[in-house]
């Protein structure tokens, strides 16, 4: 007959037993390889010799160390060696307890005559040796629950063995919901009633269930305090027992567990209120309530591990474990060791360190209002302190209270004191190599060396974190153009989209100004209600590194917020804040730095220098000397010089405060509840459009022009305006897809294609000339077009994060990994 044993899927077991006793046969048969760690084998991997006793010490160092990975992991791990000494055993318990596993023993109790036999030409080793194993197992057996091994299973050599892998209690992954989960109720029966009633669960004295197939999970603390910790019991236990809700343990059941059982315990806290309440129940629901109690677990795992349910919150390397220290984080949490003022414990904010995946939902310590600190929420509002009774509807989101009917009990610390604010930032979601996850384009690495560069901008430069949720990507130029006199073309840019499927494009005319991205919020209080704006404030102006453009841009922002109320912006995008990208205008109010002491200089020294030469050459001319080819270059270099002073003059206007300086939006990036980056462009135009009807003194509109990338009429007139646009002076044009989601796949967002005559301040003065232009011709787009849609898919996924409200450093990540991309080695000029 075969015996089946149970595993915990996820635990440390120990296979015990003597050389020879058939540990290592039984390990190949009954568990994958990658499972198993042997002592043999890692002696040979540190001796090249298995049975090198001298390399035992290190061999099981390096294994311990590996076990300890694999546990770190969450992955089963099987130590397959003797452990017949205490001393053994008692490091792998003590490695199970550090990974908060349970350790398992798997003893083989095999008569010494049959380890007399199996060790003949093994190892050679002496009977003494066999005898010794044998006589310490022997007295080992009957001792190894105490040493801490939560599973025991000793085999004889008759036993034939299947394993049974065992889920963990809190393992509820395949439930899927929906859920209601209730805060801590603390033995307020009647608004208990009236919150179920409210979700919509049909309540009776003894149960409740939902018509829909809603499950109940409750945080714990049902009891004490309140005036009816025997009817929530009642109530809570029915709806356990019929399927229709789940429960975690509380401090305060497993206090009370105590009391019930006779133990010492300090009545405190509201504890005296349930022993008196439940003294007049009938022996039997007490027998019954303490069952319930003493079962409950400490946390669970549901809807394929996207939530966690504990009573006093969970850190993420402790979700799906099993240890005291679990349990205990479960019912407390963790404390500094400090008091405050009201004697009571300072509780560390683990809430605010938290970066796991899956949605903390906790209790245990009231708040005033339950809210979202970085993917956790505190359900416990207070409803005994005269508070409020509040669930969280799962997977929604949506949040329901119900007030308490009056004060049960009169808090220690009023609900409403003042609380340390969440430090929502540490310096190492930033340091190091990191890979971010865009769900346009799935893992994307961040180098260790650019996040350092990122850091050092971010941390000296950018505006406040809570401004700033949001960064432009770089734009990649269209391919070189082999058109006579020019590096770019509209035709390469319409080629390449026509080669990615993109049907339609819009050619959008390219400002003389600075990237510029816009947060706008209707007023202050929106400012600090959706984007914590410690300041008061109601929006930003930053440059696509995050730098504020003005010292104080209230009045700009005023300006910009009466166009958005003119033009019912609030209304058509059903949204009290919005995220727009722009250009600021004129460059030189950013730039004015970089004229003076980079192009102004060049263009200065050109113009004053080349006249005299030229002059000088022309008079050798005339004498006779044979200087044309000379001449004809240094022509060419002043008309080039001239060129440039230009083309850079062109962006540069005087502006005094405000006057001068205009706005062109481009795109509306998001507001609530949307990301509207990815629509058609016809709707940003639309929207954009009545915006800078609104007030065209501070908003300047953006010429567009649609183009049709199957007709070759409209090829040839987005060629012609491209070409009336640079003739004219100005910089050029983004060819962007009519709409982004028409290719079926991820392309450029958007490609620029600039004049003749702009290119001029990026690749100098000269650089139409013949020989500059062939090498220039060579310049390499792969890095730069990879690094666009990287950035562009970054940006996307922040929006994202913003709009589905996630804490503000998963906003950050991808926002700073933006930052970080920018120090990637690319051609800057591209």
């Amino acid at each position: 007959m075969t015996r089946t044993i149970a595993v915990p899927d996820l635990s440390l077991v120990a296979l015990v037993g003597v050389t020879g006793s058939g540990k290592s046969t039984f390990a190949r048969e009954h568990f994958a390889g990658t499972q198993v760690l042997s002592s043999d084998a890692f002696r040979a991997l540190v001796a090249d010799d298995e049975n090198d006793q001298s390399a035992t010490h290190d061999a099981f160092d390096a294994l311990h160390y590996v076990a300890g990975k694999r546990l770190r992991a969450g992955r089963l791990t099987v130590v397959d060696a003797t452990h017949v000494q205490r001393d053994d055993r008692a490091k792998l318990v003590a490695l199970a307890r550090e990974h908060d596993v349970l350790p398992v023993a798997i003893v083989f109790d095999m008569p010494l005559a049959v380890l007399r036999e199996r060790n003949k030409g093994h190892r050679d080793l002496a009977d003494h040796v066999i005898r010794r194993q044998h006589d310490a197992l022997r007295r080992s057996v009957r001792h190894l629950a105490k040493e801490g091994f939560r599973k025991v299973h000793v085999l004889s050599p008759d036993d034939s063995v299947s394993i049974e892998y065992e889920k963990a209690y809190n393992d509820k992954r395949e439930l899927t919901g929906p859920f209601d989960i209730i805060g801590d109720v603390h033995g307020c029966h009647a608004e208990l009633v009236t919150l179920l009633t409210r979700l919509g669960y049909v309540v009776s004295a003894d149960g409740a269930f939902h018509p829909e197939g809603r499950t109940a999970v409750f945080v714990g603390d049902l009891v004490d305090r309140g005036p009816d910790t025997p009817g929530v019991l009642r109530l809570v236990m029915g709806m356990v027992a019929a399927g229709t809700a789940l429960c975690v343990s509380g401090n305060h059941e497993s206090k009370l567990v105590r009391a019930l059982d006779g133990r010492d315990v300090r009545v405190s806290h509201g504890l005296a209120e349930s022993l008196a309440q439940l003294s007049a129940e009938p022996e039997e629901f007490r027998k019954r309530a303490r069952e319930f109690m003493y079962g409950l677990v400490s946390h669970y795992r549901l809807d394929d591990g996207r939530l966690v349910v504990a009573h006093a919150g969970l850190k993420e390397e402790y979700q799906g474990r099993s240890s005291g220290r679990v349990r205990s984080f479960c019912l407390y949490g963790e404390t500094t060791g400090e008091t405050d003022e009201y004697g009571l414990p300072v509780r560390y904010p683990w809430a605010n360190d938290y970066r796991g995946a899956a949605t903390v939902v906790y209790g245990h310590t009231p708040v005033p209002k339950a809210e979202w600190v970085n993917n956790t929420i505190c359900l416990d509002t207070g409803c005994v302190f005269g508070g409020a009774l509040t669930a969280l509807r799962w997977p929604s989101k949506e949040l329901v209270s119900v007030s308490a009917e009056r004060v049960h009990y009169e808090p220690a610390k009023p609900l409403n004191a003042p609380t340390r604010a969440p430090d929502l930032l540490r310096i190492d979601d930033v340091l190091g190599t990191r890979h971010v996850d865009a769900r346009l384009m799935g893992r994307l690495k961040v180098r260790e060396e650019n996040a350092a560069g990122a850091l050092e901008v971010m941390s000296r430069f950018a505006i406040a974190p809570q401004w700033l949720p949001y960064l432009p990507p770089t734009m990649a130029p269209c391919a070189t153009s082999t058109v006579d006199g020019v590096l770019e073309h509209p035709l390469e840019a319409f080629d390449a989209y026509r080669a990615d499927g993109v049907p339609e494009v819009v050619c959008e005319e390219k400002h003389m100004g600075s990237r510029a991205v816009v947060v706008l919020c209707r007023d202050a209080s929106v400012g600090e209600r959706r984007f914590g704006a410690p300041d008061g404030a109601a929006g930003a102006v930053y440059t696509r590194t995050g730098r504020s453009f003005f010292p104080d841009p209230t009045a700009f922002l005023d300006g910009l917020r009466g166009a958005a109320t003119a033009a019912d912006l609030w209304t058509t995008l059903d949204s009290d804040w919005v995220i727009l990208d722009a250009e600021l205008l004129p460059w030189s109010a950013k730039a004015g730095q970089l004229l003076r002491r980079q192009y102004a200089p060049v263009g200065a020294a050109a113009t004053a220098a080349l006249p005299a030469v030229v002059t000088a050459l022309e008079q050798a001319a005339a004498r006779g000397a044979d200087v044309a080819g000379l001449l004809a270059r240094q022509q060419a270099r002043l008309s080039n010089a001239r060129n440039y002073v230009e083309a850079y003059g062109r962006y540069c206007w005087p502006v005094d405060g405000l006057d001068g300086v205009s706005l062109a939006p481009f795109t509306v990036l998001a507001a609530e509840g949307h990301v509207h980056a990815t629509k058609p462009r016809a709707w940003h135009i639309d929207v954009l459009d009545d915006l800078v009807a609104a007030d065209p003194g501070l908003l300047r509109p953006t010429r567009r022009l649609f183009v049709d990338l199957a007709d070759e009429a409209s090829i040839t007139a987005g060629v012609d305006w491209w070409t009336s646009l640079t003739g004219a002076g100005g910089e050029g044009m983004v060819v962007k897809p009519a709409d982004p989601s028409a290719a079926g796949k991820l392309v450029q967002p958007g490609v620029k294609c600039r004049g003749r005559e702009y290119l001029r301040i990026i690749y100098g003065p000269d650089y139409t000339e013949p020989e500059h232009l062939r090498r220039l011709r060579q310049r390499s787009l792969g890095r730069k077009r990879s690094l666009a849609l990287r950035e562009y898919a970054l940006g996307i996924e922040s929006l994202t994060r913003l709009v589905e409200e996630e804490p503000l450093w998963r906003v950050h990540e991808p926002v700073f990994a933006v930052l970080a991309l920018e120090s990637e080695p690319v051609d800057p000029r591209l």
